[in-house]
């Protein structure tokens, strides 16, 4: 089975390539990615947007309790994830841990503080372009690697702060469509040792059977 040309295509030239994939996005004002599912959140009676109503973008963000895990995506495949946009604080980026479940499984196969996932590691911004990572001059954190599942995938990030974080900004693309056979899992850890003199190792890469 040959891989389709568009599956992992990530260049210009692929742009007018028609399939028959269907595009969903999962962000707080629409956390199911159900088409026509954004602008349901009801402002309620205080803020600057409790005229509004609904149907207006009053739930841009999200906060995160103090030592607590939010599901940011849980979806229903076949598919692929083809972009992750997240900003927030730069005190946070070694404090929010990223993980992502495919096809039902118990541990992540992505499981890594949410700075160095983009490439911002020592919870420090810096610019990044590249085709798989782009981190913006604002801090925008945007992740363009391909992430197929077959069944299902969840996507988490769990608050190791000591106090609530208000502002988490999100959005997730992706693509319900066949997943290739050949289509292998995108997998991600992050390791911290204090070496010393007598086990100076550090173990960047362990368990990988194939």
């Amino acid at each position: 089975m040959d891989l389709p040309t568009s599956f992992f295509a990530t260049g210009l030239g692929q742009i007018p390539l028609l399939d028959d994939s269907e595009t969903r996005s999962i962000c707080a004002e629409n956390p199911t990615g159900a088409p026509g599912g954004g602008g349901q959140a009801d402002p309620g009676g205080q803020g600057p947007a409790s005229n509004l109503g609904k149907s207006w973008k009053v739930r841009p963000c999200i906060d995160l309790p103090a030592g607590g895990t939010v599901t940011l995506a849980d979806i229903q495949g076949p598919g692929v994830i083809q972009h992750i946009w997240m900003t927030c604080t730069a005190r946070l980026y070694r404090d929010v841990v990223l993980r992502c479940y495919w096809d039902g499984e118990e541990t992540p196969s992505i499981e890594v503080p949410l700075g160095d996932f983009f490439a911002c590691g020592h919870a420090l911004r810096t610019n990044v372009n590249s085709l798989p990572i782009c981190v913006n001059p604002s801090g925008g954190f945007n992740s363009y690697w391909p992430m197929p599942f077959r069944h299902s995938a969840r996507i988490t990030v769990e608050s190791q702060h000591r106090e609530p974080v208000q502002g988490f900004f999100y959005q997730i693309t992706y693509a319900l469509r066949a997943v290739p056979e050949q289509a292998a899992y995108l997998h991600a850890q992050w390791r911290r040792s204090l070496t010393r003199r007598e086990h100076p190792e550090h173990v960047i890469l362990d368990g990988v059977r194939g």
